[in-house]
């Protein structure tokens, strides 16, 4: 595009007014750039798979098709070229910083204000990073949620997107429907998937997950 200021973004959320408002902020500041909106996880990937030449992500941790760290993890292994900012209502130090340790290039509070949301995402699309500066993201985190991060950094794409939808209750056949693979290669995947975070059951597996995602329960909404 001509414009040096006319970017493509995507604003992922499953709120209509956030999206909505989020998207007249970014609009105001750059009027020259194309804003796609998606509502879902689902609706996420199925754009990024059509079409991933995008200038940045804006994530929000929680929707339909995806809850916690799986959908960060899922766009940095299979979208790595394309920034994300995670925008989330949990502003806990522990949550901000696993963020950025999974790849983000930022994090920002739905709190935050309209003029510093905008110096925030100005800063990344420069190809800087942004985090809250009155948040102390120097301590330490669980030893145990970080081991657990670990082995879920080593999933291919497909297998986070598998234990995503085992997040979620779904079978093996609705699984393999989704993804449009047989019921044996979803067999194949779930069985990597428990080889590499070290347990022995889809439940332990769910359970795992759960662990580093507690955090994000704590206020109702992320």
């Amino acid at each position: 595009m001509g414009d040096a200021n006319a970017f493509r973004l995507v604003i992922a959320d499953d709120h209509p007014m956030f999206r909505g408002a989020l998207r007249e902020a970014l609009a105001a500041l750059y009027p020259q750039s194309e804003i796609a909106e998606v509502g879902t996880f689902d609706d996420l990937h199925a754009l990024l798979d059509k079409e991933a030449d995008f200038d940045l992500i804006l994530l929000d941790l929680t929707m339909p098709g995806a809850r916690g760290f799986s959908g960060l993890i899922y766009l940095r292994a299979q979208y790595a070229g394309v920034p994300v900012v995670v925008v989330s209502g949990n502003e806990e130090a522990p949550i901000i910083r696993r963020c950025l340790d999974l790849g983000a290039s930022g994090f920002i509070p739905k709190t935050l204000g309209v003029t510093a949301m905008r110096d925030a995402v100005a800063t990344v699309l420069a190809g800087g990073s942004w985090a809250p500066p009155d948040i102390n993201l120097s301590g330490r985190g669980d030893s145990e949620s970080d081991a657990i991060l670990a082995r879920l950094s080593t999933l291919t794409p497909q297998q986070v997107r598998v234990l995503m939808m085992l997040s979620e209750g779904r079978l093996n056949k609705q699984i393999a429907y989704e993804l449009s693979v047989s019921e044996a290669t979803v067999k194949a995947h779930v069985s990597a998937i428990l080889q590499k975070l070290g347990v022995e059951s889809r439940t332990q597996a769910v359970i795992a997950v759960s662990k580093v995602e507690s955090g994000l329960w704590s206020h109702g909404q992320a």
